[in-house]
């Protein structure tokens, strides 16, 4: 990595710790600015505008996030051919990786731009919602393999039941900050995973 990646890289992760802490409304260039060590025209030259960084902070972060959850669902699908059980074991593994991060999770940068989405330009605002559509889809297509093998015990729409892995994950890390629980989150991936298996898991032979 070049010196001018490697200072981009720093007034990303600058900008993400604080978005995540306070808000993109309430982190400004300047404090980020300070504490890259830089001068004004050395963050200019990497980011046009507010915008422009938000715009990258969401593609690393969104790079970053997919990278994680595909290694994990792979690692589930090299772990066993069955179609429940992959799902079963990579929701484990999901729920190993939260609980092992050392301060809990920091916090979703797609949530903290939803809720401040009036501040983002249209780009930065299709990009999440991009992103957030391409995962519902990707649990879809995982749920629709499980039904073709085992259909469910109970009436479920297999759209909301992929929506709600994600629902699960973001709503737990803001549990766990509130109430400064980081193992919130890792209780609450095990429990959609229990969800999961009650919903597919054929009735015990009687």
């Amino acid at each position: 990595m070049g010196k001018g990646e490697a200072t981009r890289e720093r007034i990303l992760e600058i900008a993400e710790a604080a978005v995540l802490a306070k808000g993109f409304g309430a982190t400004s260039i300047e404090e980020v600015i300070a504490e890259a060590g830089l001068t004004k025209s050395g963050f200019f030259y990497h980011f046009r505008d507010k915008n422009a960084l938000a715009r990258e902070m969401l593609r690393r972060y969104v790079e970053t996030n997919d990278r994680l959850f595909e290694e994990i669902f792979q690692r589930g699908r090299e772990l066993s051919d069955d179609p429940l059980q992959s799902f079963l074991i990579s929701l484990k593994l999901l729920a190993e990786v939260m609980a092992d991060l050392p301060n809990g999770h920091p916090g979703c940068l797609i949530a903290s731009i939803c809720y401040q989405e009036r501040l983002f330009d249209r780009e930065v605002r299709d990009l999440t919602a991009q992103s957030v559509r391409a995962w519902n889809a990707h649990f879809r297509a995982i749920l629709d393999g499980i039904a073709a093998v085992y259909p469910p015990r109970e009436p479920v729409d297999l759209d909301d039941l992929a929506e709600m892995i994600s629902c699960v994950v973001d709503g737990a890390i803001i549990m766990s900050k509130t109430l400064n629980d980081p193992k919130r989150l890792e209780r609450q991936i095990l429990l959609f995973r229990s969800c999961v298996k009650l919903v597919f898991a054929p009735p015990p032979s009687s």
